[in-house]
């Protein structure tokens, strides 16, 4: 028998590869924090002899979330900036409150707070957008957990960098200092459109293809950011060699036929944030006219001061019946010549997009995102067992349109249980808490 650290058997096994499957009281063998094999359970327990035996009989097992956009130390202004408007959310609430209080220490507690939010709802991997990405870095490290971390980009001053050229320097420095990391990586984040000139993103582009390092952007998020000095933004980024499968796109809600096109032929990803875009008042992004024109999707949460959450398994659902309500690509021309509509998205869909793609548009597709032999083992289990979730006809269905965040029981990162039977293993949350509430204290003068 060969010797394994973990066994997890489980109801249930959704491992992504192959595309809608299903394995019945199958098991995951880990050993040294990679994925052994997935197989049935009889047939593991005859193979295998594991460390630790768990056994969730009414559970499913996945791979764990991977969230494509946050801005983690933001959890710390959850509820303090509340506006119906865009701008006046952003501009006279959200940035005053950050040039009072941003330091490293506020995106350490804050950040802290974020990934026991995202732990406890099924993520595993999140990507960061954050000035002071060191502190997220050296926290996400502590934490155990999974993350691709931005390194911010602009041309205007800030309280982390003066210039263009001290954020590179900067973020980049940090990129080799995490070079080796099993669960930090990094890449590039100029802020938006307008906020980086064309010579800056000309050197993230250079950057980011030496590398081969991701690049993460707001793009189209409101209607006043579709151009930028009378030219389109994505045809601003093709111009700058910017549309690449290196970029992720984040929003992309305010899109016309030439911008599509233009992000299908340069094969970038869009993460998608439907609860922002709804609590902002943006709008929705066209998802089902992106999957017709070939565009990966990814979702993200944003962070917590415009969601007010950071469960994936919220905006899964979100997305997944806005996408079913509001069809914005009604037909599309097969060979034949006949109009025929575009295939509704399945719930196998939307666990793949929260997944596989995600893991891909991080550079992390071989790493991470679906459950085959080599990969890390970053699982997460939900449990099944309750009077909203059963009966069970269809697994994947369950999970996108009737789980709750309460329901995820276990969650490992590299093999590592950093949730463990509903608690966090890694993380005083009582503690994380208690300096929530300061920083609450702090902020509102209370």
């Amino acid at each position: 028998m060969q010797h394994v650290d973990t066994l997890i058997a489980a109801r249930w096994i959704i491992p992504i590869e192959p595309h809608g499957s299903v394995l019945d009281d199958h098991a995951v063998a880990v050993h040294q924090g990679r994925i052994v094999a997935v197989l049935p359970e009889k047939q593991a327990r005859e193979r295998f002899m594991p460390q630790q035996l768990v056994e969730r009989r009414s559970h499913v097992l996945l791979p764990g979330l991977v969230n494509t956009h946050a801005h983690a130390a933001m959890s710390l202004l959850r509820g303090a900036a509340e506006s119906a408007h865009f701008d006046h959310w952003l501009q006279r609430q959200v940035w005053p409150l950050e040039q009072r209080w941003l330091d490293a220490d506020y995106v350490r507690d804050g950040t802290e707070l974020a990934i026991a939010d995202m732990l406890t709802s099924g993520t595993t991997c999140f990507a960061d957008m954050h000035l002071f990405p060191e502190a997220t870095a050296q926290m996400v490290a502590a934490t155990r957990m999974r993350a691709c971390i931005g390194l911010p980009v602009l041309d205007g001053r800030t309280v982390w960098a003066d210039s263009a050229d001290e954020y590179l320097d900067r973020g980049l420095r940090l990129h080799d200092e995490y070079r080796d990391d099993p669960l930090v990586t990094t890449m590039l984040a100029p802020y938006a459109p307008a906020a980086v000139g064309d010579a800056t993103l000309a050197r993230v582009r250079r950057a980011a293809d030496e590398l081969e390092l991701p690049v993460t952007m707001h793009l189209n998020e409101s209607r006043g950011e579709v151009e930028v000095g009378g030219e389109r933004a994505l045809a601003r980024l093709e111009r700058l060699g910017l549309l690449s499968p290196l970029l992720l796109a984040v929003h992309m809600v305010h899109v016309d036929e030439e911008d599509m096109e233009r992000a299908a032929a340069g094969g970038i990803s869009i993460a998608h944030c439907p609860q922002s875009n709804l609590k902002l008042g943006n709008g929705v992004c066209p998802v089902t006219a992106l999957r017709a024109h070939g565009i990966a999707l990814t979702l993200g949460t944003d962070g917590a001061a415009s969601n007010n959450d950071l469960s994936l398994l919220d905006e899964m659902r979100t997305a997944a019946l806005l996408a079913s309500g509001v069809r914005h690509a009604p037909v599309v021309a097969p060979d034949d010549g006949e109009p025929d509509e575009v295939p509704a998205m399945t719930a196998h869909d939307w666990l793949q997009i929260a997944t596989l793609n995600g893991a891909r548009a991080l550079g992390m597709g071989d790493a991470i995102g679906s459950l085959l032999p080599d990969k890390w083992a970053d699982l997460c289990c939900i449990d099944l067992a309750r009077a909203h979730t059963q009966p069970v006809y269809d697994v994947a269905s369950q999970i996108v349109y009737a789980v709750s965040r309460e329901q995820v029981s276990d969650v490992w990162v590299a093999g590592r249980a950093l949730v463990w039977q509903g608690q966090l293993t890694h993380i005083d949350l009582d503690d994380v808490l208690r300096r929530a509430r300061r920083w609450q204290q702090r902020i509102s003068g209370k």
